[in-house]
């Protein structure tokens, strides 16, 4: 297969192969995923996800959380934003007892709640959602993030950032960081430890994520204990071998996420003067970030962004744990989550959870 990267240079890249299990899985979904053809049939599909919102009575697990919604402060001059805040009940005297804080907007959850014992203040995981800048919402959460609040004993924020074309950046990424700095202000009214706050985010989210980490350090906190970045969306330039040798293969290729890109940035997208707060692979220097876990598949458009990331946190003296999967394509672990390469991937991201936050 002939490729063309974005400087006019042609190359061969013959597609990497996916994975057995994987790919039994994926021709299973393939016929329902969409080919979009513009900026505008992907923005379309907002509504569906809007649609099929995880309730409160969901998220609250039979009242182990307590769900409610936030509006704070956002960016200067910008709108507010909402946060989804999901924290674990603490019970003090009644073992299997009624819930009484199941949910501070709509749902009830069941009647009983198991017992359990949550130390105040709980560290807290602050998600950023996927959607290639385009779509998603705060409630788009894999129910294997609420399995790891509820085994550590965390609180579980999610944000609500404003998606492109509409706002394009710095709008999204400066709306994850208001809403990280709200948290950390405002952690002792939410039993939240602030020195324990863990970044995670997903695809778009995951750069995101990057992105919001740098702009904590480059503006003196809030303070992050970890960033979790999986399979992220780092590189505007959608050039490297692996962007190219996916041209029309999987979940997520070189033209879907360069309608992604191109939202974000308009015109700029490739260009010399993308913001590494957009585009964190445009980073010169990523000292002084907390530590990283970074995984991606090795069939899928980010693959070699997510080991050039990784390489550049090495280089600057930095922590960064990286896994490639053999054979996975973009989202294989949730859209395949029986597979072995995905409960890999899940119990790899769990013992890593582990290590840090012992």
């Amino acid at each position: 297969m002939n490729n063309e990267s974005n400087n006019g240079t042609s190359h061969t890249f013959p597609p990497v192969p996916f994975d057995s299990e994987l790919a039994k899985e994926f021709e299973q979904i393939r016929l329902g995923l969409a080919d979009f053809r513009s900026i505008a049939e992907f923005a379309a599909t907002r509504t569906a996800s809007e649609d099929m919102p995880q309730t409160n009575a969901v998220l609250s697990r039979g009242g182990k959380f307590k769900v409610e919604e936030r509006t704070v402060p956002g960016p200067d001059g910008a709108p507010d934003i909402i946060l989804l805040i999901i924290r674990p009940l603490r019970l003090e005297a009644d073992i299997g007892g009624a819930c009484t804080e199941c949910s501070a907007t709509g749902d009830a959850a069941a009647s009983e709640v198991p017992a359990t014992t949550v130390s105040a203040p709980t560290p807290a995981f602050y998600f950023i959602h996927g959607g290639g800048m385009i779509t998603g919402n705060r409630r788009g959460i894999d129910d294997v993030l609420l399995d790891w609040a509820e085994e550590f004993g965390a609180a579980f924020i999610s944000v609500e950032y404003r998606l492109a074309p509409e706002a394009p950046h710095p709008a999204p990424v400066e709306d994850c960081y208001a809403g990280l700095k709200w948290l950390s202000e405002n952690a002792a009214e939410l039993d939240i430890d602030p020195s324990r706050l863990i970044l995670i985010g997903q695809s778009a989210g995951g750069g995101l994520a990057a992105a919001t980490a740098l702009l904590a350090r480059d503006r003196g906190g809030p303070s992050l204990m970890a960033q979790m970045l999986l399979c992220p969306m780092l590189d505007d330039r959608n050039n490297t071998p692996s962007a190219l040798q996916g041209e029309g293969r999987g979940v997520w290729d070189c033209h879907a996420n360069k309608l992604g890109w191109t939202a974000l940035l308009g015109d700029n997208q490739g260009g010399e003067n993308v913001s590494p707060y957009a585009s964190p692979a445009r980073a010169t220097d990523l000292s002084g970030l907390p530590p990283a876990l970074i995984d991606v598949g090795s069939a899928e458009t980010f693959r070699d962004e997510s080991i050039s990331y990784a390489n550049a946190i090495w280089y600057s003296g930095g922590q960064a744990e990286l896994h490639v999967y053999a054979g996975a394509y973009h989202g294989y672990d949730g859209l395949a989550p029986n597979a072995k390469a995905s409960q890999d991937t899940l119990e790899a991201r769990r013992r890593w959870l582990h290590r840090v936050m012992r």
